[in-house]
């Protein structure tokens, strides 16, 4: 391969030091990991989380709403979508939270904005130059494999102009990169072009990452002995299980399904999607558990919004504001956190959002990696005391 194009390949998918980083009082809590799932297409929390009691709910979705023999009972008002049965023993055993009516202000309704500004730490006026994380995972030093690893191609949460930030949606797409790469180094100030030194910087610190990741993948041998349901995220729930059980050391890896921009005949489409998710996580779950990593991990679902309280004239749901989102892992306290929207307080035909989704990366940051001053610092909200052990 064309050494000029591996290296502009490279720098197209993939941030890595030019700088060292400071380590942060966070280091001395190695080995935890935080692993986010993107819900593409803007999932439905109203039919994920039912306010099964609320007659309401009934009479503005009269052709896609969920009977209660549909869900799993929560408590006396909520149910949760029985397509996600197989997460019960995630919440039976007290380690799966339920986060209701995330969202902010002037919510923005394009795929495309919205979840950059979920991506970066933004609000509905503008979205942040870097990841919601990339900084304050980097400030945790540079001792790891990678920062992050994404499974899905999708780098948006990892945006940053430095620190160690990977992709790759197989074992053997890992083992290309790494091949590729592999005599790409040089010696920096040998070249007269600050450009050219600079991709060459970047080069020679992807092949000892992947090197690395590589090499402790072969010496695990443990690629063949993860079958997880779920279609295509129940691949990438294999893959993130492979690494995680080889001692792959990244703090954040990132997975997405995509297909819930259910406009049309959503109850169908949005019943298998939801299969799918709890079948994947479960499987990744039971993974960990086996490998005695998963009091380690955490596992937290977002989307670019919710859907509109009212269904369409198609038996779907368009674009709307809040929702909730899950948060699985041996270091959560299981439950209810946070309130359901009001179905008899709506905004323009929308729920109104009742907690700032950047409430929970401020918890997340402060209470699982251990950066109390982290960016998110003013959104810390009460509502989620208790969230993590």
């Amino acid at each position: 391969m064309d050494r000029r194009k591996v290296l502009s390949s490279l720098v197209a998918g993939l941030s890595l030091p030019l700088a060292p980083i400071q380590l942060a009082e966070a280091a001395a809590r190695s080995g935890r990991r935080l692993i986010l799932v993107e819900l593409s297409g803007a999932n439905d929390g109203l039919n994920t989380v039912v306010p099964w009691a609320n007659d309401r709910y009934r009479a503005i979705r009269p052709s896609v709403s969920l009977d209660r023999s549909d869900l799993i009972t929560l408590d006396d008002q909520l149910g949760l979508n029985d397509a996600l049965s197989s997460l019960g023993p995630a919440w039976q055993a007290g380690e799966m939270a339920i986060i209701q009516g995330l969202g902010y202000p002037e919510q923005n309704r394009s795929h495309f904005k919205s979840i950059a500004l979920w991506e970066t730490g933004g609000d509905g006026n503008r979205a942040g130059r870097n990841g919601w994380l990339t900084e304050d995972v980097e400030a945790m030093g540079s001792r790891f494999d990678a920062h992050g690893i994404s499974l899905d191609g999708g780098m948006g949460v990892f945006a940053s102009s430095s620190g160690l930030w990977l992709s790759f949606t197989s074992l053997h797409h890992l083992q290309t990169l790494s091949a590729a790469n592999a005599g790409l180094g040089g010696t920096v100030s040998d070249s007269a072009n600050p450009a050219l030194s600079m991709l060459l910087d970047r080069g020679n610190a992807l092949d000892s990452a992947m090197g690395q990741i590589s090499a402790k993948i072969q010496q695990k041998g443990l690629g063949r002995h993860f079958n997880i349901d779920g279609g295509d995220l129940g691949r990438q729930a294999a893959l993130a299980a492979t690494l995680i059980s080889a001692g792959v050391d990244a703090p954040v890896l990132k997975m997405k399904i995509g297909g819930f921009d259910t406009h049309e005949n959503q109850r169908g489409d949005h019943e298998r999607l939801l299969r799918d998710l709890g079948r994947s996580l479960a499987g990744l779950r039971n993974a960990l558990k086996q490998s005695g990593h998963w009091d380690q991990t955490l596992i937290l679902t977002y989307s670019e919004f919710g859907r509109r309280a009212t269904e369409n004239y198609s038996q779907g749901t368009d674009h709307g504001t809040a929702a909730p989102h899950l948060l699985l892992g041996g270091g959560v306290r299981g439950g209810l956190f946070g309130r359901h929207p009001d179905l008899e307080d709506l905004e323009d035909g929308d729920l109104k959002y009742t907690l700032d989704y950047r409430s929970v990366y401020q918890r997340l940051l402060a209470g699982w990696f251990g950066l109390p001053d982290n960016r998110f610092s003013g959104f810390e909200d009460a509502s989620l005391n208790g969230l993590l052990i």
